[in-house]
């Protein structure tokens, strides 16, 4: 199994079966067993398609005589992977493309005539490749919609809050690929430690441009599979995140609270942050989610971490005003980290509408753990108003012990004056991210 294959069978599968592309990739690389080398052009390949897909089926239906939604879904995403690479690769020679999408459709697909369609397909697109179909743009949300691949509604949501050029900036930023970010574990290294540590095991890493304790990391292979990983010397978290819990202001010797907190980032940032000295109750709805978390303290050395199988909706009396600092990472539409899961942007949107009413529904029950002085955080991965500032609003309007409170954050985010900000990938460089600072009345 090649690299071109590995792509095939975890977008099939994608389409087919649901799940994330990002944990169906690692499965059937970890099945086909394919070196470094391989595994990052399967890695492009299945993301490139996915962050492009609306553009290569717009540009596959002008040389198609069948439509595309009649092909067998293998058929069709050979085609796809083939486009691709004419497309975006430069590097890759087209009948190196196109013979490899023949010989898959050959292998994988039932009808025999297949192979040849897609065959001439790619060929006639490899001769049109300097004269493609424009796209039109009477219509500056199907217009988006079709060069950036996101679905229409939520171009439609994005052009009313931000305009057409900040959207098409963020759009952009989407279909980029993030770098993956370490925190560093300094209660047993530093950064430099741990950069020349990395160094050493092949991978390469930089010191973040405004976050402390934070590497930049490239060249890693399996990262888990890095002897640092393993050590517990740092975990990967989105500077978004480690925002949140600045924000929030944990120190040393507080009781805490993480309502939603799989796969436990928060947490440790949290644990770090107080230098592993108190309590923080760590949350999940799901038994194996605890587990997740329970490993990564103990990888991570954190004594302070107490996980717990938990519904952030049911209340819990023992818990009522036990609480320093209570942390709400509320389940969203994840549309934030289109750059991390770029089929995140596929999934039906009306599931969607009864997202505000959960969140307020997690919030409303978990402010009442939280001490008089104490801290609520609420944060999200989305960019949507309705489960940000409307939802932050609504709590604000019935729960009238909870003030909005400023804070100041490292980098371009700055200050929020007003207790809230969203955190946008083509400004901030981070996952789109909400975050809200609540202070309860009283003494502490």
């Amino acid at each position: 199994m090649d690299a071109r294959e590995v792509a095939l069978l975890t977008l099939n599968t994608c389409q087919h079966q649901g799940g994330w592309s990002d944990q169906i990739l690692k499965k059937q690389l970890a099945a086909a067993g394919l070196d470094r080398r391989d595994g990052a052009l399967a890695t492009q390949l299945c993301f490139g398609v996915l962050q492009n897909l609306l553009l290569l089926d717009f540009h596959l239906s002008k040389f198609s005589n069948l439509p595309l939604k009649k092909l067998e879904s293998k058929v069709l995403q050979a085609l796809r992977l083939g486009a691709y690479q004419m497309l975006f690769l430069d590097k890759i020679p087209h009948s190196a493309a196109v013979n490899r999408a023949v010989e898959l459709t050959r292998t994988h697909c039932k009808n025999p005539r297949a192979p040849g369609m897609v065959n001439a397909v790619l060929r006639n697109l490899e001769r049109n490749l300097d004269r493609l179909p424009t796209i039109p743009q009477d219509d500056p949300v199907q217009y988006l919609s079709i060069l950036y691949s996101h679905p229409a509604w939520l171009v439609e949501e994005l052009l009313l809050r931000l305009g057409l050029d900040e959207t098409a900036r963020l759009l952009e930023a989407d279909n980029s690929r993030p770098p993956v970010t370490a925190m560093v574990n300094t209660l047993k290294t530093t950064p430099e430690a741990l950069a020349g540590t990395l160094a050493a095991q092949g991978a390469e890493a930089e010191p973040h441009p405004w976050l402390e304790g934070c590497l930049l990391l490239s060249r890693t292979g399996d990262l888990e599979g890095q002897p640092a990983f393993q050590e517990g010397l740092f975990y990967v978290q989105d500077p978004a995140s480690r925002l949140a819990v600045l924000a929030a202001g944990p120190e040393p010797g507080m009781r805490v609270l993480d309502v939603c907190a799989a796969p436990g980032g928060k947490t440790f940032a949290a644990a770090l942050a107080m230098g592993d000295r108190g309590e923080i109750f760590s949350c999940d709805l799901h038994p194996h989610k605890k587990k997740l978390i329970q490993a990564g303290a103990d990888r991570l050395g954190l004594s302070c971490v107490h996980p717990m199988t938990a519904d952030g909706r049911q209340f819990r009396s023992e818990w009522e005003g036990a609480f320093d600092l209570v942390l709400v990472d509320a389940p969203c539409s994840g549309l934030g980290v289109i750059r991390k899961k770029p089929d995140i942007r596929y999934k039906d949107p009306a599931p969607l509408a009864g997202l505000p009413q959960a969140q307020r529904a997690i919030l409303d029950n978990a402010c009442r753990y939280v001490r008089p002085g104490g801290v609520l955080l609420y944060s999200t991965c989305t960019v949507l108003r309705r489960e940000n500032e409307e939802v932050a609003a609504a709590f604000l309007e019935g729960h009238p012990d909870y003030k909005a409170e400023p804070f100041t954050l490292p980098g371009p985010a700055g200050t929020a004056e007003d207790g809230m900000i969203t955190l946008w990938p083509q400004v901030h460089g981070t996952d789109g991210f909400f975050i809200c600072k609540l202070r309860k009345d009283g003494a502490p």
